[in-house]
């Protein structure tokens, strides 16, 4: 599968509509997008069962500011709707791969079970 450019209007159904979602933000005038450019493309084509959105900051001002875009590049991955990654910075091929293999690992279920128990803790 090739890369699918996001927009306001379709970044939210795209995340609750597929079981996992690598989004990446970027501007043309991002080096360090430039180079990660080609390994995110190529990651997409080996993960056919992945959705790879990219997100233009430039384009998606709105949206970036909405995702608390601080810093290009930024990967996010999402697993059945949750944000389950976020890191700017451009990343070897190898540690996208690792990032791609966790997500595909984690139990989402008992993932989001622990952060609600957390969340009751610190309540009371």
């Amino acid at each position: 599968m090739t890369t699918v450019n996001l927009s306001r209007a379709d970044f939210e159904q795209t995340i609750l509509d597929n079981e996992i979602v690598l989004v990446d933000f970027w501007a043309s005038w991002c080096g360090p997008c430039r180079m990660f450019a080609p390994i995110y493309e190529k990651a997409a084509a080996a993960h056919d069962d992945i959705v790879f959105g990219k997100v233009d900051t430039e384009a998606e001002q709105a949206l970036a500011a909405a995702a608390r875009i601080t810093s290009i590049p930024t990967l996010m991955a999402f697993k059945k709707g949750s944000l389950v990654f976020s890191q700017p910075g451009a990343l070897p091929a190898q540690a996208l791969e690792q990032v791609i293999a966790a997500v595909r690992d984690l139990d989402i279920e008992k993932a989001r079970a622990d952060a609600a128990d957390e969340q009751g803790a610190r309540s009371a």
